[in-house]
C-alpha cells in the first residue's frame, strides 16, 4: 500500500509518500518571517507552493499518481487557514484520483513516524515543537497525555525570545548556537506542577535579564531550564508507566543539548533513547502519509463531508486501534 500525505498545520507545507516498507519521499517548504507566524500569510504560502512541493515529492519517490492508494492530510490541531488549504488539496486529489482520503492527528503522526523509523516499541514520547509540548504514552486504547505545557509550547517560547534578540523566525538553530557559548547559569523560574510545566514566567524573566547580563548567558540559562523541566517530567512518566524507552520528536528535538540531556537520563535509568532523523522530527508530509496508511490498513474510512478540520484536536481524543 502507498500513501501520500500532506502536512500544513503551521509554517511548514510538506508532502510525503510512504509505503509499508519505508519513506519514499519527504519534501517541505516553510514560511518564514521576521515576526512569527501570521496564519493568513502562512496559508497563502502553502497555497502558492503546494503544487511544486507535490511535484518534487512524486519525482523523488519515483511513484506515479495512479499508484497512490490513500490520500492523508493533517486535519488538526493547528492554524485554521493553514489546515483548510491542505484539507482542500487532499479532497481534490482524492476525488481526482478516486482513492480514499483520511484526515489524521498531527501529534499522533509525530509519534508513529518515530516508532516506524527508529524501532521504538512502546515508548514514552517527549514531543517538543512550536505549538505543542507534551509527554505521551499509550495506555488502554489512546495516547494518554501524562504531562504538558500549561501555557505555550517550548518552540513558541524559543521563537518569542528570539524576536527579542532580533532573530528571524524560526530561530532554533541560532538559539542553540548562542546557548552553547554561555558560561554562567542565571537563576530563573522553574515551574513544574506534577508532570505539567509552564514556560511563560521563564520567558518573561529571561527577557528581563537581557538588560543586565550577557546575551549568551541568558540564552544558555533559558534553554537549560526549559530542557530540564521537560526531561524531569519525562522521567517521572517513564517511572509511572514502567516503560524503558523514550522517543524524542518534534522540531525542537533537533537540539543537540536536549538530546544530550535525554540520553543522560535514559542511561541512568537503563532505558533506551530513540530520535528520528531531523527531517522526520520537524513537521513533514511523510509522517502524515504513514499515519494515514496505518489507519486505513486498520479499517478507518472517511467520507469527504467528514474531513472538516479540527483546530483543537487533542492527542488523547484519538482512538488508537492499530496497536
Amino acid at each position: 500500500m502507498i500513501s501520500l500525505g500532506i502536512e500544513g498545520t503551521a509554517h511548514t507545507l510538506g508532502v510525503g509518500i510512504v509505503s509499508e516498507e519505508g519513506v519514499l519521499s519527504n519534501v517541505t517548504d516553510s514560511y518564514c518571517s521576521d515576526g512569527g507566524i501570521h496564519p493568513r500569510e502562512a496559508a497563502d504560502h502553502h497555497a502558492n507552493v503546494i503544487g511544486s512541493v507535490m511535484e518534487k515529492s512524486f519525482l523523488e519517490s519515483g511513484i506515479k499518481k495512479g499508484d497512490i492508494d490513500v490520500i492523508s492530510f493533517s486535519m488538526g490541531p493547528g492554524l485554521g487557514p493553514c489546515l483548510r488549504i491542505v484539507a482542500s488539496a487532499a479532497r481534490s486529489l482524492s476525488i481526482n484520483l478516486n482513492v480514499p482520503v483520511i484526515g489524521v492527528n498531527h501529534c499522533v503522526a509525530h509519534v508513529e513516524i518515530g516508532r516506524f523509523t527508529t524501532g521504538a516499541k512502546d515508548p514514552v514520547t517527549l514531543y517538543v515543537s512550536g505549538g505543542n509540548t507534551q509527554i505521551l504514552a499509550y495506555a488502554e486504547g489512546k495516547y494518554r497525555v501524562f504531562g504538558e505545557t500549561l501555557d505555550v509550547g517550548i518552540g513558541n517560547m524559543q521563537d518569542t525570545f528570539g524576536r527579542e534578540l532580533g532573530i528571524g523566525f524560526p530561530c532554533g538553530k541560532q538559539i542553540d548556537e548562542l546557548a552553547s557559548k554561555g558560561k554562567n547559569y542565571l537563576q530563573l523560574p522553574y515551574t513544574i506542577k506534577g508532570m505539567d510545566f509552564s514556560f511563560s514566567g521563564l520567558l518573561t524573566e529571561s527577557i528581563r535579564k537581557l538588560k543586565t547580563n550577557p546575551q549568551e548567558d541568558v540564552v544558555f540559562s533559558l534553554m537549560e531550564t526549559a530542557y530540564s523541566l521537560v526531561v524531569e517530567a519525562s522521567e517521572r512518566a517513564m517511572s509511572h508507566t514502567e516503560k524503558n524507552e523514550l522517543l524524542l520528536t518534534g522540531g525542537v528535538a533537533s537540539s543537540r543539548r536536549l538530546k544530550e540531556m535525554c540520553n543522560t537520563m535514559c542511561e541512568e535509568r537503563g532505558a533506551s533513547l530513540f530520535v528520528p532523523q531531523p527531517s522526520l522530527c520537524r513537521d513533514n508530509g511523510a509522517m502524515i502519509a504513514y499515519q494515514g496508511l496505518l489507519e486505513h490498513k486498520n479499517g478507518k474510512r472517511m467520507n469527504i463531508e467528514d474531513t472538516i478540520v479540527k483546530q483543537k484536536w487533542r492527542t488523547d481524543e484519538v482512538d488508537v486501534n492499530w496497536i
